[in-house]
């Protein structure tokens, strides 16, 4: 075997190793957090649905919004989409809600439009738009789009 081959050869084996060790690594967090994760999901569903038969959709938004203010983390921000997602379909109505709302598909407007909105609420951090990416789902199954 020349140098070349053998230099392979062991690149591909400790490619190899580490790709296992980090696939392993994951299934031992998933099996002893997941559990964590699918109760928090179900409680960010249950807080959500009941918030949302109280309000209507503008304080659900308002609500997501004081809550990410709390907690901007990337798990804070996975709790808020599911918050998001069971209060609105259980609020009222707000009248010209989505009437300024672009649609998922306009790509280049969409993201504009994320960004301005968490400009206006003085919030900065990367997980704020996927709030507004929630009230866009929403608007849009709500317009039947």
């Amino acid at each position: 075997m020349t140098g070349l081959v053998k230099g392979l050869l062991i690149s591909g084996v400790v490619i190899v190793l580490v790709v296992l060790i980090i696939v392993g690594a994951a299934a031992y967090w998933i099996s002893t957090r997941g559990g964590e994760w699918i109760e928090k999901g179900k409680q960010s569903v249950a807080e959500g649905q009941a918030f949302g038969k109280e309000t209507d959709n503008q304080g659900c938004l308002t609500e997501a919004l004081t809550r990410h203010r709390k907690d901007a983390s990337m798990s804070g921000a996975i709790s808020i989409q599911v918050f998001l997602t069971a209060c609105f379909p259980s609020s009222r109505q707000t009248p010209g809600f989505c009437d300024e709302v672009p649609r998922r598909t306009e790509f280049i407007k969409s993201g504009q439009w994320q960004v301005q909105q968490c400009q206006k609420e003085g919030l900065r951090d990367s997980y704020c738009p996927q709030i507004f990416s929630a009230v866009q789902n929403f608007c849009e199954r709500a317009k039947g789009e």
